[in-house]
């Protein structure tokens, strides 16, 4: 009996290759100024030029142009054809929005996280608390910041409702450089209690006490906006509400 190519090749075993995602030149582009951006590296109202940024990291101008059209709509430039691009400064608006929004959807969030939670999402959370604290106990500002969003993610990720993260992202970046510019050391260890405690209601099930960790949490902006504008104005806009 003749068996056919057909049949042959339906027979053979084939491995399954899984695919990992590179960052693009304009990721990388974009990762490494938008890190500068938060930690003040490049403080509000600091002029950047394509050019500039292209010959300092040895890439063309399409990547980095790629990257400011991300930047700035996450709210980070302020890209003027006439007059140049430069760090927008710090909206009080924008970070009240963020605020409802966060409060809003993270609030849900939390509580279906409670009915949702495996042992596998605790463990997560549990580790991510640990590099919180090392991250504290080093000083290191920025390890914090990205286990803080890290640990809010994960939240998320149980809830089954990762996209809410995805959406978060896109409105927070003035709320973001608040808290890069006020994680001291009492302000990381604030943080990092007030995560614990989200934390213990989350695998304790309690959807009440986690959405009001998770407001008082939030709402601990509104302090740190007023410390910060006392110590330097000149980052901010004027509200207008």
């Amino acid at each position: 009996m003749v068996t056919s190519k057909r049949q042959n090749e339906n027979i053979l075993p084939l491995p399954t290759i899984t695919q990992i995602p590179q960052p693009t030149v304009a990721d990388q582009v974009f990762d490494a100024l938008r890190r500068r951006i938060l930690s003040l590296e490049l403080p509000p109202s600091t002029k950047i030029s394509e050019a500039e940024v292209a010959r300092q990291m040895g890439v063309s101008r399409q990547p980095v142009r790629e990257a400011f059209k991300r930047l700035a709509k996450l709210g980070f430039l302020m890209i003027r054809p006439q007059s140049g691009t430069t760090i927008s400064l710090i909206s009080e608006d924008a970070v009240m929005r963020a605020r409802f929004i966060r409060k809003a959807l993270e609030g849900k969030t939390c509580r279906r996280a409670c009915r949702t939670i495996t042992d596998s999402g605790r463990d997560t959370l549990a580790a991510l608390i640990e590099v919180q604290q090392a991250a504290v106990a080093k000083g290191d500002r920025a390890a914090f910041h990205d286990a803080d969003d890290a640990f809010h993610r994960e939240i998320c990720v149980i809830a089954g409702v990762e996209y809410v993260w995805d959406l978060l992202e896109e409105t927070k970046a003035h709320m973001d450089r608040i808290r890069m510019l006020s994680l001291d050391s009492t302000s990381q260890q604030i943080a990092l209690q007030e995560h614990i405690d989200l934390f213990d209601a989350i695998i304790s099930n309690n959807p009440d006490e986690a959405e009001r960790v998770l407001n008082q949490h939030l709402s601990r902006i509104l302090f740190l906006i007023a410390d910060l504008k006392a110590k330097d104005h000149n980052y901010f806009t004027e509200a207008t509400t």
